[in-house]
């Protein structure tokens, strides 16, 4: 008896249009996105259009939110490959009902609206605690760097800069020299009303590099003196030191795509980065807390991203961990004198055990942490912060900034961090249903 095969017929027309929200299981992440994105106030992102005159209409806000929410979600962070998706993609469809904003829109869209994006992220987390779903007592903080978008190649050493400026003033000299004669005997051959004011490629081309080299200089100056003011130094009164206020080491560098990136130590080497630091609350591993910083140690970071959570949640958390990269005599007291139970390593995992400190509040810590309660708080840290880490890289797989500058990269980070939370709420909201 011969098979019988279903139906198949790729050409078939439909003879009533389908709706693409049939083609999505119930439970999609689409879905969820786009009901938690209407449940928000989005009227930040509706203020800027208003009264300004379009003639043509821009897309609806609600549309692009949910657009780049679920693009991030689901790990794709380009402008272009988003753009991409809306042809190819069903998720995509459905969220934005047949609508294909081109990447350039869609890139202009999340550069102009960062901080709206923040303000997401502190509601997001603020119904999921009047929700009952963070708890506010035990927090873990811990950064990662995330590789800037800049090359360290592109990058050069204050020395080196030193040198390169003074090799391309001595060349446009003798260029400008050389343009200077070639007019001269144009002059004199064709006449005076001839131009001859045109600037050569070759120089043109060694003066933009000239300037360039300059601005990298001046803003390494800056930095320096910003850093000699910071240790009680002064112009004024120079002191004996081996290098004049202001005057940063040779080998100091700056780099010409991102000039607020640092190098960094990753685990691939020294990479261009920045120092991407997150608060996450233990019982549910949501992010209560996203803040990026220049500076590649953790130490100085640790009050900041605890100031950040109080801004973000309302309170403070009673129980903060955090590796021996938090550890500081400054930052021990301060945990004390804000009745913060905190647990931060004194030894780096897998390094030697540091030396014994007199410092009075290093001896309590380390004190507490020898405790059975301490020991047994501590060891949570790792299972409560860095999954999350995981997650952010090797799922979403988010490993360096879109975008250029401080200020940008912290607008991005806190958009990965709103996607991460809102594809963990709908894991964990699936997780208590089923």
């Amino acid at each position: 008896m011969p098979t019988t095969f279903r139906p198949y017929a790729p050409d078939q027309g439909f003879l009533l249009p389908p709706s693409p929200r049939d083609w999505l299981p119930e439970e999609h992440l689409a879905y969820f996105i786009s009901d938690t994105v209407d449940a928000l106030d989005l009227s930040a992102f509706y203020d800027r259009y208003e009264g300004d005159g379009r003639r043509n209409s821009p897309f609806d806000p609600r549309m692009m939110v949910k657009l780049l929410l679920y693009g991030y979600a689901t790990g794709t962070f380009s402008s272009r490959k988003i753009a991409r998706k809306l042809r190819e993609d069903v998720a995509y469809r459905v969220l934005c009902a047949e609508n294909f904003p081109a990447h350039r829109t869609i890139a202009e869209f999340r550069e102009r609206h960062l901080e709206e994006f923040k303000e997401l992220f502190v509601q997001v987390v603020r119904i999921a605690r009047e929700a009952g779903l963070v708890q506010m007592g035990t927090l873990a903080i811990d950064g990662t760097k995330v590789k800037a978008s800049a090359s360290k190649h592109k990058a050069m050493s204050y020395g080196r800069m030193l040198q390169e400026q003074d090799r391309l003033s001595g060349e446009i000299a003798e260029l400008t020299l050389q343009a200077q004669k070639a007019d001269a005997a144009e002059d004199a051959e064709y006449g005076a009303d001839k131009r001859g004011d045109e600037v050569p490629e070759e120089l043109r081309r060694r003066e933009q590099r000239l300037k360039t080299i300059q601005q990298a200089v001046e803003r390494l100056r800056a930095r320096q003196a910003e850093e000699d003011k910071a240790q009680g130094r002064s112009a004024e009164k120079p002191g004996r030191f081996k290098r004049p206020f202001g005057e940063p080491e040779k080998k100091k560098q700056d780099n010409f795509t991102d000039p607020e990136s640092r190098i960094m130590k990753t685990s691939g080497g020294f990479e261009q980065c920045y120092n991407a630091q997150i608060a996450v609350e233990e019982s549910s591993q949501l992010i209560v807390a996203a803040v990026v910083t220049q500076n590649a140690a953790d130490s100085e970071q640790l009050m900041p991203v605890i100031e950040e959570v109080k801004e973000v949640t309302g309170e403070p958390p009673q129980i903060v961990l955090a590796d021996a990269g938090y550890r500081s005599e400054k930052n021990f007291e301060e945990l004390e004198a804000a009745r913060i139970d905190g647990y931060i390593s004194l030894d780096r995992e897998g390094k030697s055990k540091s030396k014994p400190s007199e410092q009075p509040a290093t001896v309590r810590m380390k004190a507490k942490l020898e405790r059975d309660e301490g020991r047994r708080r501590y060891a949570r840290r790792k299972a409560v912060v860095e999954p999350v880490h995981g997650w952010v890289k090797a799922v979403l797989g988010f490993r360096q900034f879109s975008l250029r500058g401080l200020t940008k990269a912290t607008g991005e980070w806190n958009l990965i961090c709103l996607a991460l939370n809102l594809k963990r709420l709908n894991d964990r909201i699936e997780w208590v249903a089923a």
